[in-house]
């Protein structure tokens, strides 16, 4: 692939800046959808040695454990909290381990009222032909048909991809990353693999790096080069912007049609060991990366 790029008039290594970016490099298909095995299995949840000898209760569970799913902390430093007279119980501070705590009590961190509900992280490889949309009377497939077998809790898509285009697409049940990492604020990177009609002109690359002016406001590329030196008609782009169809409206924009439209990158992930109409969880370090900002 041709690494260099115009970045706002500038030529720099394309996806360079970071160590994670090292697989947004190659936009060639060959090697990112590699085979990975078992990947629509269920996740399995190894239990605390707290969980030995823990009463089952209907509808009630451990307090430090109620704390842990709601994303706080693990159920370890969850005991530490609960000891220093950090954690209320329907206004009360509770200091006691072991307590047992329902989905109707008003448990509370600092102020704020606390979510048991396990979060979980999917990221799929979408096909084309599936709406993102967790419901459409309208649509023959969506996104959630894929994942049905993820988990038992309810899951959403963060952001959308058009039901033509492909790639990575983040699925959660945790609110405040999905609003995170849709915020504008957050920059989210994305990157796409454009495939187009006819070559494109090196000129118009120089353009959409520059910068033009769509019927809703300015737009720019943050990187763009062509991802085969002999081919013109596939280019890779990094945007950030969440407009809709934006790519395909800035390539429209200057005379081009969108054959296929591929997105190799979000904030961080990859494709690598998804093939495609598959997914996985992510781990536990890269949530804690994305919550803390790192994944970019």
């Amino acid at each position: 692939m041709n690494r260099e790029f115009n970045k706002r008039g500038s030529k720099k290594q394309f996806g360079k800046s970071r160590p994670q970016d090292d697989e947004a490099k190659s936009f060639k298909k060959k090697g990112i959808e590699e085979k990975a095995p078992n990947l629509s299995r269920r996740k399995t949840i190894k239990k605390d040695d707290g969980d030995k000898n823990e009463p089952v209760v209907k509808d009630k569970m451990r307090l430090n454990k109620y704390i842990a799913n709601a994303g706080v902390c693990s159920r370890r430093d969850a005991d530490k909290l609960i000891e220093k007279g950090e954690i209320t119980v329907n206004g009360k501070v509770v200091k006691e381990l072991g307590v047992s705590v329902g989905l109707s009590d008003d448990v509370r961190y600092q102020g704020k009222r606390l979510n048991p509900e396990e979060k979980v992280y999917v990221l799929l490889n979408k096909p084309k032909d599936y709406v993102t949309t967790v419901e459409d009377k309208h649509a023959k497939r969506t996104v959630m048909d894929l994942v049905e077998d993820a988990c038992e809790q309810r899951i959403y898509p963060v952001g959308r991809l058009d039901k033509q285009t492909t790639g990575l697409l983040m699925l959660t049940n945790d609110g405040e990353l999905t609003k995170m990492l849709t915020h504008p604020k957050y920059n989210a990177k994305k990157i796409y693999h454009v495939f187009t009609d006819k070559p494109v002109f090196a000129n118009h690359i120089d353009q959409l790096a520059q910068g033009i002016t769509l019927e809703d406001g300015p737009i720019h590329a943050d990187a763009i080069s062509f991802v085969e030196k002999d081919d013109k008609t596939q280019v890779g782009i990094e945007i950030h912007s969440g407009r809709n169809r934006i790519v395909r409206r800035m390539f429209e924009h200057l005379g081009y049609k969108v054959m296929k439209l591929d997105r190799v990158y979000f904030a961080g992930l990859t494709k690598k060991g998804v093939p495609r109409g598959k997914w996985r969880y992510l781990s536990d370090k890269e949530v804690t990366r994305l919550k803390a900002g790192m994944l970019k």
